[in-house]
C-alpha cells in the first residue's frame, strides 16, 4: 500500500515505526504505525482525564494523535504523542511526567517494553 500522507514528518514517522518493527521484531510499532496511517480525522484525540483514569505512577503511555489538557493528572505518567495541546503538556510536566513524541520514544525503548497504548 502506498501511503498518501501529505504531511512528510507523519511519512517519515510511519516508515521509521515499521522499520523498527521488523528490525526489533516488536509488534507494537507496526501497531503504531498502522493506526497514523488512517485518515487524519480517525487520529486519538485522548484527554489527560482518559490517561489519569487508564494509567498507573511511572507508566509510559502511547497516543497516536494529540493529547489534550482537558482534566487533571495526579501521578507522574510518560506520555508519548504526535503533538500536544500547551496546557496538556504544562498539566504533565506539573504531575512530574514528560512529553515525548514518537520518534524519541523509538531511540529510547526500541524494544517497546511497559508501553500501553490508549485512543
Amino acid at each position: 500500500m502506498k501511503l498518501t500522507k501529505t504531511n512528510p514528518k507523519i511519512t517519515e514517522i510511519i516508515g521509521n515505526l515499521k522499520e523498527k518493527s521488523y528490525h526489533e521484531d516488536v509488534k507494537i510499532w507496526k501497531d503504531i504505525a498502522k493506526r497514523l496511517e488512517r485518515s487524519t480525522r480517525r487520529y486519538a484525540e485522548v484527554n489527560l482525564s482518559k490517561i489519569n483514569r487508564h494509567s498507573s505512577p511511572d507508566e509510559t503511555i502511547i497516543v497516536p494523535g494529540k493529547i489534550l489538557g482537558s482534566g487533571e493528572l495526579d501521578h507522574k505518567v510518560n506520555v508519548v504523542a504526535l503533538s500536544f495541546s500547551k496546557r496538556a503538556e504544562e498539566k504533565i510536566d506539573a504531575a512530574g511526567g514528560k512529553c515525548l513524541g514518537i520518534s524519541e520514544i523509538l531511540d529510547e525503548n526500541p524494544k517497546g517494553n511497559k508501553i500501553r497504548i490508549i485512543e
